[in-house]
């Protein structure tokens, strides 16, 4: 058994974060890999550790996704699915109580990701059957595509044919559509949209490669395929805006595809999170009370009574001139970094400190983006010469002074520079599990940290922290409320612009960022719930005596991006077991 601990930068921590034993499994592979058996004489045994695995399938499940890759099509699910089920296979030969708690931790993980996929190729499959009717041609496309990927000697006649009948057939089905559009709902005419177009570049994939050098397949296929491509780029067109009820120029309008309740708790059970849909909405409004609370307890001190929303106006007010942000983020990065050392709550690399950089963000972006996004580079939100006069002053109030020092550490350090740093260097391995509970669970747990400790030095920067904190809340509660179809996009737009304090413009950005298809459904949950996870860890294991600040912090960035209760199994040496269930209650209710 091989224990692997952590560089050790001050000296100051050692804790063995990933220890991998060495296994003795059998040399079958995955049948995504496996030799041909000409190849295979006799069994041998050999040592294995986790962290091959985790690489072997990673390879393994790329390869299925480049080279199955008609979305939507039968072949591609069915090969997916035999080898996920490989992978369980391979998985159940391991010794699991053999392994120590690092390998247990990444048995558990890789494992759930197997199920993970088997249960996601089962909501695709539903999802598809949904909007069959319109679009009943994927099969015929991805027969083109897997003859070829298959290398099967073309029949240019017979294709051009087949491609004829498509074109006839998509008009055909247009005009159906055109006559009946409010047979489906809008949702599944945004996701037919995207699978029409999706196919269309597999069908123009497919006729490229024959095009360029045989001469007869071109001269059979020409014509054929531009009807069919033609054909299928007006039906798309009558499907958005139609069904989805969008127009080509419209950049405003939001659809969204909620997912419903029972994919919503499968997810959460993939991102350990061990409460139901309707509690996390509870937690929400609880720690929004709490926030409103402290709202008109800043209010006060600024002379605005209870009405927090008075305060929040003065705040807004307060933003520096154009052109004078770049300034401003660099000197609330370099003050929260200061603030962070000088307490020693966790170790800042030199390299991590002068490494990152900025730029500004287009006003295009800005309908998706209106506020900072961070990492190694830090995107910047405010007014440009192209927007508006209105869109500049509405840029300039949501990312005033307060605001922003509230979210230059998020962004940066300790927040998401800081945690790319971290796991580029270190536990790597583990990036195939990486959770939005993690990542933005953490940016936000410093937010709520630093307040604990004192940072906001005046009530107008109390309400710039706040304002944040409110926000987080109100996205359990509007995603999960838009995903189990209890609220639409413009009440969700309406309780961030009523209940949190948003501008209109930058509120329909939050929401249009949070249902275009761009993140995942339960990314918007995961801000707060993340945060809640890591202060309950915290208070286990700090406040419990068991670490340091420093060390506890130094753990949770150098053992991986992963869900927060295997970095508490891991941490706190919680027993594992093989068939380990998500079971952790971080938050009392």
């Amino acid at each position: 058994m091989l224990a692997l601990r952590t560089p050790n930068p001050r000296n100051e921590m050692s804790l063995p974060l990933a220890a991998i034993a060495c296994l003795c499994l059998s040399t079958s592979l995955p049948a995504c890999a496996a030799p041909s058996s000409a190849m295979v004489s006799a069994p041998r045994r050999f040592a294995v550790d986790v962290r091959d695995l985790i690489a072997r399938f990673d390879a393994d499940r790329g390869t299925v996704a480049r080279i199955w890759r008609v979305e939507g099509s039968l072949a591609r699910r069915e090969r997916m699915r035999a080898c996920m089920r490989d992978w369980q296979s391979e998985l159940a030969k391991v010794d699991f109580d053999a392994l120590d708690q690092g390998g247990k931790v990444d048995w558990i993980l890789l494992n759930r990701e197997a199920e993970h996929e088997l249960a996601a190729l089962d909501l695709e499959e539903q999802r598809w059957k949904e909007m069959a009717e319109l679009v009943p041609f994927v099969e015929r496309i991805a027969a083109l595509a897997e003859a070829r990927r298959k290398l099967e000697d073309a029949d240019a006649e017979k294709a051009a044919g087949e491609l004829a009948t498509l074109a006839k057939d998509v008009d055909v089905l247009k005009k159906g559509v055109e006559e009946k559009p409010d047979r489906w709902p809008k949702s599944a005419g945004l996701r037919a949209n995207n699978a029409i177009r999706s196919l269309r570049g597999d069908l123009e994939e497919w006729y490229r490669f024959g095009k360029g050098y045989d001469p007869a397949f071109a001269w059979w296929m020409d014509q054929p395929w531009k009807a069919a491509n033609d054909a299928l780029d007006a039906y798309a067109k009558v499907v958005r805006e139609k069904v989805a009820q969008l127009s080509k120029e419209d950049d405003k309008t939001i659809v969204g595809d909620p997912i419903g309740r029972e994919a919503l708790v499968k997810a959460l059970g993939h991102a350990f999170i061990a409460y139901t849909p309707e509690e996390l909405v509870k937690i929400a409004e609880r720690e929004f009370a709490w926030c409103a609370e402290e709202m008109k307890k800043a209010s006060r001190d600024m002379g605005f009574g209870d009405d927090w929303k008075k305060a929040l106006e003065k705040v807004k007010q307060d933003h520096v001139a154009p052109g004078a942000q770049p300034a401003l983020i660099r000197d609330l990065s370099n003050e929260a970094i200061t603030f962070l050392e000088s307490r020693d709550l966790l170790t800042i690399p030199a390299f991590a400190k002068e490494s990152w950089r900025m730029e500004m963000m287009t006003p295009e972006r800005q309908l998706v983006s209106p506020f900072f996004t961070g990492g190694e580079v830090i995107s910047v939100s405010y007014p440009t010469d192209g927007m508006t006069h209105e869109q500049k002053l509405m840029s300039m109030r949501g990312n005033n002074v307060h605001f922003s020092r509230a979210t230059v550490h998020h962004e940066l350090i300790p927040g998401h520079h800081l945690q790319q740093f971290m796991t580029s260097r270190h536990s790597t391995w583990r990036r195939s599990f990486g959770t939005p509970f993690w990542t933005e669970g953490w940016a936000l747990y410093w937010e709520t940290r630093l307040w604990d400790l004192g940072f906001p030095k005046s009530p107008e920067d109390k309400v710039g922290m706040l304002f944040w904190r409110m926000h987080r809340c109100a996205r359990i509660r509007f995603s999960l409320g838009f995903h189990l179809g209890q609220r639409t996009p413009e009440q969700c737009i309406d309780m961030l612009v009523n209940e949190v304090g948003h501008e209109r413009d930058n509120a329909e950005a939050e929401v249009r960022r949070s249902f275009n298809g761009s993140y995942e459904p339960l990314y918007q949950c995961a801000y707060m719930l993340g945060a809640l996870e890591l202060r309950a860890l915290q208070k286990e294991l700090v406040q419990g005596g068991k670490m340091s600040e420093r060390q506890f912090h130094d753990a949770v960035l150098t053992s991986g991006n992963m869900p927060i209760e295997m970095v508490r199994a891991l941490l706190a040496n919680v027993p594992l077991r093989r068939d380990f269930a998500t079971s952790w209650r971080f938050y009392e209710l």
